[in-house]
């Protein structure tokens, strides 16, 4: 798949220089990717380089952040059953495995609960709300859900069932009534950080409730590890806070993880000495979400709430098989569904991918919407039948807000949350083909064509001769890399390339040379540029630059993103 290179504006040059001075003349072109993150100062680069939990913002900046804390308190000393209540996905399962985990330290009337995917669907559901009725619970803490809970928070209150809603979704027109709601995208909402994970809205919550018993922090700050995991999976900014947070939580997962983390990644056969991002996302993230996606979030939480290292073991292998089987659904949907579009020249050349069919599996339609896009660059919506209605779950391209489309279709949905990137739908089977004529329509009227083909956004034209092991030293400070702080990413321009060879089925390897330097360098699927290499042809390539162990040596290597002919 061909795509566009965008270089990022370079910095001025004064801006560079000043900066580079004030970092102890630090690299300009390191200043300048700095410059081009909002990092413009050296107090601002030493609290980038630096993190400090002091960096933290106070908990009761949060609008309505006092009246959850009253009324948490008010039902501990009343002694009333407590429900800790999230969605069955990874963010959801973390953010209740966090609160219950913390506040059992200090409360025993405490359980709770994750909906099921099939029979009642995302977020708080009214099976959910009769389970807490018949079990004489009077307060729900909602976790990663709830924002648009108009109507089920009036059926709680009608049964004398308090809510305390923790979300980081959009607000829809009207907010639920309930006693609480801390959620930072409130448009009157004053918190200076908005872009926290749902684990992280709860996470403010306990540390405001922590504040105002007067608790250590130290015990909360032990399960940080829990909120990193939901940071990195649920794809927010690693930016402000998330940044701060995510750069402790994965120290603390490196060093001492929770029993049920370090089962996962005993069982994935996980050997890399120190964790990243992204190793989160592939490695952790999936096996959390195949519990919900398979059969039940609950499995999850069992699972990261453990501290028995045997009970966390036979748990991890559970959901590792559960991730099999999630993984083949995964692979025999994605097939059909590109099959579905291949056989059709009209859909093949339409500005998206709405598919419907009855018996997909519900728990990995929105994988598949992303590996459709894998192949077919545009917002794609995979569509399965659940309780006699249209389930789906959709995905879009960078720059686009598949929410702002779908909210343009309400016409023939029943109901849609979720975000700019991904976001789930219901609506009548019979609705089904108007509904895909509607979305195309509305995208086709409103999407830049630019946006339908993929972009690799570059931060800056690289020699060659400056990929040294010191500039690499800084370069991994710049960690933990996410969206909004992603790793960077380097052109270099006519270079020329040796010892040239494909590896695997479409790999590349190869030595990349500029000026009497060379510098190894790997491409993943790039074996269609083999002949380009081989030609002897200048070319420019765009990589990041990673170290690569091999026999106890650590080297410096291109991980190559594209390349192609010099102009």
């Amino acid at each position: 798949m061909e795509k566009r290179w965008k270089i990022t504006e370079k910095a001025g040059v004064g801006a560079i220089k000043k900066l580079s001075q004030e970092l102890n003349n630090l690299d300009e072109s390191l200043c300048n990717i700095l410059i081009q993150r909002g990092i413009d100062s050296f107090n601002k680069a030493k609290d980038f380089f630096r993190p400090s939990l002091d960096q933290l913002h106070s908990p009761f900046l949060m609008k309505n952040m006092e009246q959850a804390v009253q009324r948490l308190q008010q039902a501990m000393k009343n002694n009333e059953n407590i429900l800790v209540y999230g969605d069955y996905d990874v963010d959801g399962t973390t953010s209740v495995t966090l609160v219950y985990s913390y506040l059992s330290n200090y409360y025993k009337n405490l359980s709770y609960y994750i909906p099921n995917r099939y029979t009642e669907g995302y977020g708080i559901s009214y099976q959910g709300i009769d389970f807490a009725e018949e079990n004489d619970i009077s307060l729900v803490i909602a976790l990663d859900c709830g924002i648009k809970a108009v109507e089920k928070i009036e059926y709680a209150n009608k049964k004398g069932i308090d809510f305390i809603i923790c979300d980081h979704h959009l607000p829809g027109d009207t907010v639920p009534n309930a006693v609480a709601v801390l959620d930072p995208k409130q448009t009157d909402c004053k918190y200076p950080y908005k872009e926290l994970s749902g684990c992280g809205v709860g996470f403010k919550f306990m540390q405001a409730w922590a504040e105002s018993e007067e608790h250590n922090a130290d015990t909360l700050f032990s399960l940080i590890d829990i909120l990193a995991v939901s940071i990195c999976a649920d794809i927010v900014p690693i930016t402000g806070e998330n940044r701060v947070l995510c750069h402790f939580g994965i120290k603390k997962l490196n060093r001492n993880p929770q029993p049920g983390f370090k089962a996962m990644l005993e069982i994935a056969n996980n050997k890399k000495k120190e964790l990243t991002v992204t190793d989160v996302v592939f490695t952790l993230a999936p096996r959390i979400n195949a519990a919900g996606r398979i059969e039940s979030g609950n499995k999850a939480v069992e699972v990261m709430l453990s501290q028995n290292p045997q009970l966390a073991d036979e748990g991890g292998n559970y959901i590792d098989l559960q991730n099999t089987d999630r993984k083949e659904l995964d692979k025999t949907i994605t097939k059909e569904a590109l099959a579905m579009i291949e056989a059709d020249e009209k859909l093949k050349a339409q500005k998206t991918t709405v598919l419907f069919k009855k018996d997909w599996h519900k728990g990995v339609i929105g994988i598949v919407a992303s590996r459709c896009i894998e192949n077919y660059y545009r917002p794609t919506i995979i569509l399965t039948e659940s309780k006699g209605m249209a389930a789906g779950s959709a995905r879009s391209v960078k720059g686009f807000s598949v929410y702002d489309a779908l909210n343009q279709c309400t016409d023939v949905l029943e109901q849609f949350g979720g975000h700019k990137y991904a976001a789930g739908m219901t609506l009548k089977l019979e609705n089904v083909p108007a509904f895909q004529k509607k979305f195309e329509q509305v995208v086709a009227n409103s999407i830049d064509p630019e946006l339908l083909i993929p972009e690799i956004e570059i931060d800056a034209e690289l020699e060659l001769s400056a990929i040294q092991k010191s500039y690499f030293k800084i370069l991994k400070q710049f960690a933990p890399f996410g969206p909004q702080n992603m790793k960077p990413t380097f052109v270099s321009k006519n270079v020329t390339g040796s010892y040239c060879k494909i590896v695997g089925e479409n790999h590349l390897k190869f030595n990349a040379e500029q000026n009497n330097v060379s510098v190894p360098a790997i491409a993943f699927n790039l074996s269609d540029k083999y002949e380009l290499l081989r030609s002897g042809q200048a070319f420019d390539v765009v990589y990041h630059i990673e170290e690569n162990e091999w026999q106890g040596r650590v080297n410096l290597q291109l991980m190559v993103q594209d390349i192609k002919a010099s102009k």
